[in-house]
């Protein structure tokens, strides 16, 4: 008998008390978990965000939509960037007063020259306030998965109220499934078996969130 009928053996083995439920899934899952945990004002939401993005060590700042061309600007000067990655559906104001050399993720880009880009600036799919996650699913304004992943610095914006919400449940409500998804709690980090922090390691070091109003 090989480990896998040994397994399937024990599986069936635990179920076999189980009465069979017929109905679809969406119905015989139940789905009686919280939506999101206490009432919040609007503000209040964006608010509990701003706070979890700066627990993860993402900077946060925020903006209007007058202002918000001139704060990219000053961001990428402050990290003294030549080259920055911009996905094909920015909308094109964002970055109308930043004068980096734009780089555009093409199919031939290799990874190693997208290393060689010193920022990435995008937009986003949602927000989570509760847990101070940053959504991507490679929308226009987002790019492919990649080009928000090797850059060592991450511009991301938030349209605010509209692409934030309380919770994961409201949020995945939000997400096609079959997208490309990619959640983002703070700049990339990882610890070793002494808890000695690394940023860096499989993304950007660097996390800056535009919160916009």
């Amino acid at each position: 008998m090989s480990s896998r009928e040994r397994i399937l053996g024990r599986v069936r083995r635990a179920l076999a008390d189980v009465t069979p439920d017929e109905r679809p899934y969406a119905e015989a899952v139940p789905r009686d978990y919280l939506r999101e945990h206490g009432a919040r004002t609007t503000e209040q939401t964006v608010e509990l965000l701003a706070g979890n993005l700066a627990d993860y060590r993402a900077i946060v700042h925020r903006s209007d939509a007058e202002e918000l061309p001139y704060l990219v600007m000053r961001l990428l000067n402050q990290h003294g960037s030549q080259e920055v990655l911009v996905p094909p559906g920015l909308p094109p104001e964002w970055m109308s007063a930043a004068d980096p050399v734009r780089i555009h993720d093409r199919a031939v880009s290799t990874a190693q020259r997208l290393d060689q880009v010193d920022s990435v600036v995008t937009g986003c799919a949602v927000a989570i306030a509760e847990t101070g996650t940053i959504v991507l699913d490679g929308s226009p304004d987002q790019g492919r998965r990649r080009i928000s992943l090797i850059p060592d610095h991450h511009i991301c914006v938030v349209r605010v109220p509209d692409q934030v919400v309380s919770s994961v449940p409201q949020a995945l409500e939000r997400l096609d499934p079959a997208r490309p998804l990619t959640w983002i709690s703070g700049p990339s980090a990882t610890s070793d078996i002494e808890l000695d922090r690394v940023e860096g390691v499989h993304g950007p070091r660097t996390l800056e969130v535009v919160l916009l109003s």
